[in-house]
């Protein structure tokens, strides 16, 4: 062992944006912190926060899981652990608290032990756990990040979004899990509605890479999950015209939902874009919580050693 004690900073993320089903995510600024220690004896989880009497403390805790992986792999053992867990990422939103969780563990026990994995070996590690790569890759990387799986590697791509961007999230007050979502989706696709979300796809990167914030209007229409995700989140539809009539940039449902996503370059444009976001969802009698975000550049990060409380 190299310290005792670390503590990790991990960012939600919002997947897709629209076209990028399953492969395109970016990195948001509201992060759950992950206290790791080395104690003689014993397995200790505490939960504070976000989902804090959801959240099982047993063997079954994934930040736990996600820890012990990193032991396993190195062939270390500690002799006890407390984890502790201060979440500010809601679950079962679309707000990539899984994956925050996946890669909160890893990155702790990796610094923990010295950082014998390298970035790659975590980000492999963390899709396996998670099952696919899109929230991990940013919680890890920080940024906008294309991943895809090929064979047992996940191949990525980071980039910077433009500056000055604000992403302004609406959390409707009831969850919905990622295996609902993926089990309304069809199997198969029409080509014409595969080739509209693979060209928006193509633009939302060029688009995002260049700054070319007029064309993000247009880049974050898809025709592959969202249409039939609309029946899991009332109101889907008129939220994102009400979004786009009160100035926003683009607007997605984030990851699976049933979080909804809007991207503005203004922060003028906050308000009254919220406030239409807001009307929206009331009209189909769900309350939303507003959340106005920067995107989040630096990924998972040691932010202290051998010091200080969590929970």
């Amino acid at each position: 062992m190299i310290d005792n004690r670390v503590l990790v900073r991990v960012p939600a993320s919002s997947a897709n944006l629209g076209p990028g089903f399953d492969c395109l995510s970016l990195a948001l600024g509201l992060h759950n912190l992950v206290a790791l220690e080395i104690l003689p004896d014993g397995v200790e989880v505490r939960v504070a926060g976000e989902g804090a009497s959801e959240i099982p403390t047993g063997d079954d805790n994934l930040v736990l899981r996600a820890a012990r992986r990193v032991f396993n792999r190195i062939r270390v053992h500690p002799t006890g652990l407390r984890l502790s867990l201060a979440n500010a990422i809601p679950p079962a939103r679309g707000l990539g608290s899984s994956a925050a969780a996946v890669v909160g563990g890893l990155v702790a026990a990796n610094a923990l032990t010295g950082n014998q994995l390298s970035r790659d070996e975590l980000l492999n590690l963390a899709a396996e756990l998670e099952g696919h790569p899109d929230n991990v890759a940013p919680a890890l990387l920080g940024g906008l990040t294309v991943a895809v799986q090929d064979g047992p590697d996940v191949v990525w791509l980071r980039l910077d979004p433009p500056r000055g961007i604000i992403v302004l999230v609406a959390v409707p007050a009831f969850p919905l899990s990622t295996p609902r979502a993926r089990e309304i989706l069809p199997d198969q696709v029409a080509l014409q509605d595969a080739v509209f979300s693979l060209g928006r796809a193509a633009l939302l990167v060029g688009a995002m890479s260049t700054g070319r914030l007029d064309l993000l209007r247009t880049a974050m229409h898809d025709r592959l999950h969202q249409p039939f995700r609309e029946q899991l989140v009332p109101g889907l539809r008129d939220v994102f015209a009400a979004a786009l009539d009160a100035g926003a940039l683009g607007v997605a449902l984030s990851g699976s939902g049933p979080a909804v996503v809007a991207l503005c370059s203004r922060s003028e444009q906050v308000t009254p874009i919220a406030g239409r976001i807001r009307q929206a969802f009331q009209k189909h009698r769900l309350a939303v919580k507003m959340l106005s975000l920067a995107p989040d550049l630096h990924g998972a990060r040691v932010v202290d050693r051998d010091g200080g409380k969590v929970c």
